[in-house]
């Protein structure tokens, strides 16, 4: 894990004073690492039956799309409002400062089928918990969810319901 630690720059106060920035543009630029990340993200599901992949816009897609190659399982995208053709299945959630919206067509997934929830960063947990919820509504049976980073000091974990296994490659 630390060759793709290595590969994410850390952007002091950006977006604004007291943040600190995972950039994760070094790692997508070095094909060896982006190559290991995708392994080390797929690893805890081979084997799991996962038949969908479900990324959250927009650098979920990047990883989910890689991912959804790997585990030989088809790619569903998650987006924001206004950005897929009817018919949408929504789901709106709480931000720390007001709200949004997940979508994806109504027939993105089959009943039954297994799901994967993908995203780069997991902070608070409200986008990763929608996209739970999105799933759920589709009919999917989810299967758990990967992500990148986990931000472990902002708690996002705790907000993740149920059985399905949650991953984290990398904590900060």
């Amino acid at each position: 894990m630390q060759s793709i630690r290595s590969l994410i720059r850390d952007v002091a106060d950006f977006p604004k004073p007291g943040i600190v920035f995972r950039d994760i543009t070094p790692l997508l630029a070095d094909a060896g690492g982006f190559a290991r990340c995708i392994d080390a993200l797929a690893e805890p599901w081979q084997g799991s039956g996962v038949q969908a992949v479900c990324g959250i816009e927009s650098r979920g897609f990047i990883f989910g799309a890689a991912l959804a190659q790997k585990l030989h399982a088809g790619f569903v995208p998650l987006r924001k409002p206004g950005k897929l053709p009817p018919p949408l299945v929504s789901v709106d959630y709480q931000l720390e400062y007001g709200s949004d919206r997940l979508q994806a067509r109504s027939d993105a997934l089959r009943p039954g089928e297994r799901a994967l929830i993908v995203d780069d960063v997991l902070a608070t947990g409200g986008t990763l918990d929608a996209a739970r919820s999105l799933v759920e509504r589709l009919g999917g049976e989810l299967v758990g969810a990967s992500v990148l980073i986990e931000l472990a000091d902002l708690g996002g974990r705790a907000r993740w319901q149920g059985p399905a296994r949650l991953h984290a490659l990398l904590s900060y």
